[in-house]
């Protein structure tokens, strides 16, 4: 089934259809958002603007996602998964966020992931709000009043996992590769209850602050030992900060019930690396985060030049789903991680989306980061596709 974009006929924040991104993309049972602040734009400074402190900018954020679920034939309660981006500010102020959620939701508890950012592309949000829609499964936590995971007909999402013990202590204090041992055996415990193994983990992003840099790629060990034998797609990504105030880093995990098979268009770096350019799981194509690195050689191109580092970044993303079968049609969802001395060029970035892709666009989310992996890199893209 081709992904369709959900379109509103009531849309009164801003005119969805000036963008090179759908405000959702429904495939089957599925509806993937875009992600939403409380950005809306203001007739009299004829600009964008947002409104408010972090609880009504929430407040409006969920009622964006209320209005384009509605559109879908979908509500609050078909929400399997929420991503909730906050910037440094909002992080102090993240308690608030989790009032309205808890409100929004009421009884009904998806997978919760948080990321804090560096910034958000709208300066004056404090949270932008990303959420996948769909067939609602059992969900399984680790204790009362621990996060859950939820299960989506054979698609499982973690909520994040932190390195920290049942009290909320951080673990491996100062040490990354313990802090990744300890997330993962926390996320072994979780899948456990799930009746998975690390075997079908398809996805993993992890963020790591500054601090962790330098001993990250020791962090491999631990993947090595609890993943595989068909490695996942995985991105890392540079904040300034995480959940925890301790924390090195933080993981993401997305599984399936369906056996897992990579994806490779021939490149070879990846025989040495923990991650796949791309894992089916049945129809489902989830695939690693790509910058303008060059397979072959493993050198950055076009650098200072963020359009076409995304030109390069897109045509190497086109290359994997086509090794799965598929066309940049079959795109569905992208996350787009943008360094801050990209920024003054990023808008340029629509161009190329417009020049690749076509209507349906994929839902997208723009993001700044404190850094990617190689400095040299002003653009990652983390992808989505589902395959006919």
């Amino acid at each position: 089934m081709p992904p369709i974009a959900i379109r509103p006929t009531h849309f009164p924040w801003f005119d969805y259809s000036r963008y090179s991104f759908s405000l959702a993309v429904g495939v089957g049972e599925r509806v993937y958002l875009s992600g939403h602040t409380a950005s809306e734009f203001d007739p009299a400074l004829k600009r964008i603007v947002v409104k408010g402190g972090m609880t009504e900018q929430v407040r409006t954020a969920y009622q964006k996602i209320a209005t384009i679920l509605d559109a879908a034939g979908m509500t609050m309660d078909d929400v399997v998964r929420v991503v909730e981006y906050v910037k440094p500010e909002g992080i102090e102020r993240y308690a608030e966020a989790k009032a309205v959620r808890e409100e929004v939701f009421g009884t009904h508890q998806p997978a919760i992931n948080t990321v804090p950012v560096r910034a958000l592309l709208r300066p004056e949000a404090f949270i932008e709000i990303e959420v996948t829609a769909g067939p609602v499964g059992p969900a399984t936590n680790m204790g009362s009043g621990m996060p859950v995971a939820r299960d989506s007909t054979g698609v499982v999402f973690l909520p994040t996992v932190l390195p920290t013990d049942a009290e909320g202590n951080i673990i491996g204090a100062g040490d990354v590769v313990a802090q990744t041992r300890a997330i993962f055996e926390k996320a072994k415990r979780m899948l456990g209850a799930l009746g998975l193994g690390f075997d079908r983990v398809v996805k993993t992003v992890d963020y790591l602050t500054p601090a962790a840099l330098a001993e990250y790629k020791f962090t491999g060990r631990v993947r090595r030992e609890f993943l595989g034998p068909v490695y996942p797609g995985a991105a890392g990504i540079l904040m300034p900060k995480l959940c925890h105030r301790d924390a090195l880093i933080q993981y993401d995990f997305i599984a399936t019930r369906d056996k897992p098979v990579a994806i490779n268009p021939g490149w070879d770096r990846y025989q040495k690396l923990t991650y796949s350019p791309g894992v089916k799981a049945g129809k489902l194509l989830f695939l690693s985060g790509q910058g303008a690195l060059d397979p072959a050689t493993e050198r950055v191109v076009h650098e200072g030049d963020v359009i076409a580092q995304a030109e390069y970044t897109y045509h190497n993303v086109i290359k994997v789903i086509e090794a799965a079968g598929g066309t940049v049609s079959n795109l569905v969802k992208t996350i787009e991680y943008v360094t801050p001395n990209a920024l003054t060029q990023y808008r340029d970035v629509a161009s190329v989306r417009t020049k690749l892709m076509k209507e349906p666009y994929p839902a997208s989310t723009g993001l700044v980061c404190e850094a990617l992996l190689r400095p040299e890199m002003l653009i990652e893209v983390d992808p989505f596709a589902i395959l006919e």
